[in-house]
């Protein structure tokens, strides 16, 4: 049986300990460096193949979140945040690899570390840093149970920063998928219930913003009302984003002010659109914009006639603007058929069809040749308290986990993929 060693403990609680929320998410030091020494230095017999931040190239394309792009403005932004990654065996064609990705920033809100036995607490303790401990013991197990592994097999470990904080992996993940780290089998460490699935989804965010101009609570026509345009607006797109089978929007957050003695000109309403595929984003994207200029349309001539919005309803459409913070990042639905074998040997169950897949880092294994890719671990996001308070990981699930590694890499040693694969 595949354990977790007191070694293995003691490094869970020391990661748990360190800090390691990125910038996009606290203004608090990230120890991500210190992490992945911890980690690195817990597997001597890994080559170290690359342990550095981004690139700040990486964070100038049109697809990184627009928050990330402006925060990368800041000087030092990426220094603190690299990525890390492991080797166990020479260099070996792409058929005959296996990728592990799993992160080590958290969101961020540091929890007591504790472990009773039982039950390790602390943040990161199921997302992911738990996973990734019993990551290393599931590797070294199938290496001690089969010479193949790290030999005929090599195992490439991706220990990534970037996940968290709406980073979508733009300077973590992507950035070494780019640079050739990846197998024929790619797994990535995210709570799936131990089950694995093939699919994961992405999004698009939009802000509706007014941008007029405000006015005193005794002459409120002489303004722009953005609080009742931008609530007209909410309550039209919550009733028009609907109905796509492949993806659904979010009427999220809205604000223009707190006074009850003016008049707020300038305000934001988020839109959250989630789509399964490519073709259901564009869908989604195309169909908002289509929504907010009938909206608008519609605002004007409700209020033409109204003084205390009339200059609202007239220049509603010169006002507000849909600025887009993120779109076009891909989706993954990969191809299952060496993968399920693989699985099914691993006793590893399947992901159910008809539950819903989640947003993660896989998504950039989308159009990787020669390549599939599957999301698998330990707990539930939300039964384990991941993002929240009380986060906690139990070592029966952790052991689980470890298992379902040593099993799948021996399953990928006895029917890998055939040479000709790069």
């Amino acid at each position: 049986m595949t354990r977790l060693t007191s070694a293995d403990h003691a490094l869970l609680l020391r990661l748990l300990a360190l800090p390691t929320a990125g910038p996009l998410e606290t203004s608090d030091r990230a120890r991500i460096w210190d992490a992945q020494f911890a980690y690195a230095d817990s597997a001597p017999e890994f080559k170290v193949l690359h342990h550095a931040p981004a690139d700040l190239s990486d964070l100038r394309r049109p697809d990184v979140p627009a928050p990330v792009r402006m925060a990368a403005r800041e000087p030092g932004f990426l220094d603190e945040q690299p990525s890390l990654v492991l080797r166990l065996g020479p260099q070996r064609p792409r058929a005959r690899t296996v990728m592990f990705n799993v992160h080590l920033d958290t969101v961020a809100g540091q929890e007591p570390v504790t472990f009773d036995g039982a039950v390790f607490r602390g943040r990161g303790a199921i997302d992911a840093k738990g996973p990734a401990v019993a990551l290393l013991a599931g590797i070294r197990d199938a290496a001690t149970r089969d010479s193949r592994i790290g030999d005929e097999v090599s195992v490439l470990v991706q220990a990534v920063a970037g996940e968290e904080g709406g980073a979508m992996g733009t300077f973590g993940t992507r950035p070494l998928v780019e640079r050739g780290y990846v197998g024929a089998l790619n797994v990535f460490c995210e709570p799936t219930g131990l089950r694995y699935l093939t699919r994961a989804t992405a999004s698009a965010t939009a802000a509706v913003r007014v941008g007029g101009q405000g006015a005193i609570d005794d002459r409120p026509g002489d303004g722009h009302n953005a609080t009742v345009l931008l609530g007209f607006l909410a309550q039209h797109l919550a009733g028009e984003l609907t109905g796509d089978a492949d993806g659904h929007a979010c009427v999220a957050g809205l604000h223009t002010g707190t006074a009850h003695n003016r008049v707020y000109g300038t305000g934001d309403l988020m839109i959250n659109l989630a789509y399964a595929t490519p073709a259901a984003g564009a869908r989604l994207t195309g169909g908002l914009d289509r929504a907010v200029a009938d909206g608008l349309d519609r605002f004007t001539k409700q209020f033409a006639d109204v003084p205390a919005f009339a200059r609202t309803a007239a220049e509603a459409s010169r006002v507000t603007t849909v600025d887009w913070l993120k779109r076009g990042l891909p989706t993954l639905d990969s191809d299952r058929a060496a993968l399920d074998r693989w699985m099914t040997a691993a006793a590893i169950p399947r992901w159910p069809a008809d539950e819903p897949a989640f947003t993660c880092d896989a998504i950039w294994l989308a159009d990787v040749p020669e390549t599939t890719t599957a999301i698998l671990g330990p707990g539930d996001l939300a039964t384990n308290h991941a993002h929240a308070t009380g986060e906690f990981a139990t070592l029966a699930e952790l052991t689980a986990f470890a298992g379902q590694i040593s099993r799948l890499l021996q399953a990928f040693a006895d029917a890998p993929p055939p040479m000709d694969s790069r």
